[in-house]
């Protein structure tokens, strides 16, 4: 994982766009030396001149003033704007999480007590969403008692308390219904419901979270999902850097307030869900939502806004998406595909059909991640940097 791909299979008849070559910084071009003209001997000789009547005192301001401006230039130099764009739930929010654990020394216990109420809500919605589905799909749970559990856990509802938990009664329920023999049957018709991705791995580490002294860890952290609203900033050093990320809403309701964050951005880094080839967005019922991402990205990509700006592609939930080719084959959402259930032809098939999308021929960097693996993101970044300040050194002029 982290490595960029090469043009993808199966070809169809319209001809895949070259990658862009990689740059490399060109050498500054050396001092001239040319004799000064007599324009230039007369304003050297001028500025001897206001030397020699000015006091100490002036030149030394003078010269704080200009170590001042030299050093707000060289720190101007080294800041970068990257933002955070792509659809909902695509993992931009764990990007974020992520550079707080590896650029920010992590989270401190109070900040992981406040992820508790997220992980209890996280936990219930999906179990409800698992219930309402199997209404939904007619089916019922194999253990008549799990039929009981069932209902009381869509008719249970958190106190208004924002710290309320979820109560030990609807834990114990929650797991039950869980267990039950019908629920593998109901997971492999996921795509004709809504469940977050992260489902699972609450429902499987529902006696860790429902212990009375929970505390969340970092892999809890990385997984509790919270809806996006507006725009947050983060910022951080890396290396001689210092970002400024922008995470913003990906829902479509908040994407008017994406035009407030593209002015003098340095890169844009488009998160795309893989394992999304099969499902529907939140806010509109069957609309698939890769093809939702790929209307986003050509948007983005040939956005007058971006004409000097690379993109970092991140084919994300590589974990997730291998789980389901198996299961789900590509070939029933994208017919065109003839990969089967290959993981390196579907991955390079689906960026195929974003790459096609770049009609601004903008430098595109692909990069396959699992957002929820510190040591994936943490290589991935290694190379996102150097991507980064190479666009960084070109935009201040020196590339």
């Amino acid at each position: 994982m982290g490595s960029c791909f090469s043009s993808p299979e199966p070809k169809p008849n319209t001809s895949e766009p070259k990658q862009p070559p990689s740059t490399s910084p060109t050498s500054p071009t050396g001092p001239s030396t040319n004799k000064a003209t007599e324009e230039d001997g007369g304003a050297q000789g001028m500025a001897a001149a206001l030397a020699s009547i000015e006091g100490p005192g002036e030149r030394n301001r003078s010269n704080a003033i200009d170590r001042q401006l030299e050093d707000d230039q060289k720190k101007f130099k080294r800041e970068c704007k990257i933002l955070l764009l792509g659809s909902g739930e695509s993992g931009k929010s764990t990007i974020v999480k992520q550079m707080k654990i590896i650029h920010q020394n992590g989270y401190s216990k109070d900040e992981l007590l406040n992820y508790r109420t997220t992980v209890h809500k996280n936990l219930l919605d999906s179990a409800q969403a698992l219930c309402m589905a199997m209404r939904k799909l007619g089916v019922d749970a194999e253990d008549p008692n799990n039929r009981q559990y069932a209902d009381r856990i869509l008719e249970y509802k958190l106190d208004a308390d924002p710290m309320a938990l979820v109560s030990q009664e609807i834990l114990g329920a929650i797991e039950a219904v869980w267990h039950d023999p019908v629920i593998p049957s109901v997971m492999d018709r996921s795509s004709e419901f809504y469940l977050m991705d992260s489902a699972t791995y609450f429902f499987a580490n529902i006696r860790k979270i429902g212990a009375p002294d929970y505390i969340p860890d970092e892999a809890d952290v990385l997984r509790a999902r919270t809806k996006t609203t507006g725009i947050s900033e983060t910022r951080f050093n890396m290396g001689q850097l210092s970002i400024h990320m922008f995470d913003v809403g990906g829902q479509r309701s908040e994407r008017k307030k994406w035009i407030h964050c593209f002015e003098a951005v340095t890169s844009i880094i488009f998160c795309v869900a893989l394992s999304e080839y099969d499902q529907v967005l939140l806010e509109e019922n069957g609309q698939n939502r890769m093809q939702e991402s790929l209307v986003l990205f050509e948007s983005v990509i040939n956005s007058r806004w971006f004409l000097r700006t690379s993109v970092i592609l991140f084919l994300n939930k590589i974990d997730v998406f291998k789980q389901k080719l198996p299961k789900v084959p590509l070939v029933h959402y994208f017919p065109e595909y003839t990969g089967g259930a290959d993981i390196n032809k579907a991955a390079k098939y689906i960026l195929w059909r974003f790459t096609q999308t770049n009609r601004a021929r903008l430098s595109v960097y692909p990069h396959l991640t699992q957002a929820t693996d510190t040591s994936n993101i943490r290589l991935v970044f290694a190379a996102v940097k150097e991507t980064i300040l190479q666009n960084a050194l070109r935009d201040s002029g020196i590339l």
